[in-house]
């Protein structure tokens, strides 16, 4: 007589799990019972060669016009105030005229391969533009409430715009200031357009402290988030990226 039982001998009858794919196979198995998604460190490429070498570069070049220049100033003051000695470097008007034409030379044909990388491959665009007041707005308030993201540091936000495009406009402008200076004669049209000479030097000071004025900012944001300095030495960064 045969076995009125169907489970009798029928390991999948007897099994309602085995029995039932969709609750057998994790991979068809309901959102609702699915584990969240993790996230895993990932590298990214940042900075390319050419950016981080003419980045250290311009570093050198502005560190050496500084300390070179506040020397030169000292020489002829036009405000109400005096360069330390101690931080200043050439020593001697002479001295210090040699250090700040050989680091505006350095300046200016570095900042000509920075620029024209830039612009040949279109990272000046994609990079720094387009930069929307209303984001510039938002992302300086996260930025003085501690909360703006660094997640992504492949991405620059519209205050790093902002500060990134505005130091390369006052580059061009203490160069042209200085053109002025150096050869009153020979560019005397710059130095007509900028009110003369002595306004020039003025410009070119003027110039020459907002850039100090960015470079301790961004000083203090390299110390803030250390990664950035990372990505600017080895052109990688970690960042998370969903598994």
């Amino acid at each position: 007589m045969a076995d009125s039982n169907p489970a009798i001998g029928n390991p999948a009858a007897s099994n309602p799990i085995a029995s039932n794919p969709i609750a057998s196979n994790p991979a068809t198995s309901s959102p609702a019972t699915s584990s969240p998604a993790t996230r895993h460190p990932h590298w990214v490429k940042v900075h390319p060669g050419v950016v981080r070498v003419s980045h250290w570069l311009n570093a050198i070049a502005i560190v050496l016009l500084v300390l070179s220049g506040w020397r030169i100033y000292n020489a002829a003051p036009f405000w109400p105030l005096t360069i330390p000695k101690g931080i200043t470097i050439g020593g001697w008007l002479g001295g210090a005229l040699m250090w700040h034409f050989a680091a505006m030379w350095l300046l200016v044909l570095n900042g000509l391969l920075y620029l024209g990388y830039n612009i040949a491959s279109g990272r000046l665009r994609m990079k720094f533009f387009p930069i929307r007041p209303a984001e510039i707005v938002h992302d300086l308030g996260e930025a003085l409430r501690g909360k703006l993201s660094h997640a992504d540091p492949t991405h620059y936000n519209a205050v790093q715009k902002l500060a990134y495009v505005g130091v390369m406009l006052l580059i061009i402008a203490v160069v042209t200031s200085g053109l002025a200076i150096w050869k009153p004669v020979q560019f005397q049209f710059i130095t007509e357009n900028l009110g003369g000479y002595e306004w020039s030097r003025r410009i070119h000071f003027i110039c020459m402290g907002l850039i100090v004025g960015f470079v301790a900012v961004h000083l203090a944001m390299v110390a803030l988030v250390p990664k950035t300095l990372i990505a600017m030495i080895t052109g990688k960064a970690k960042t998370l990226e969903a598994a």
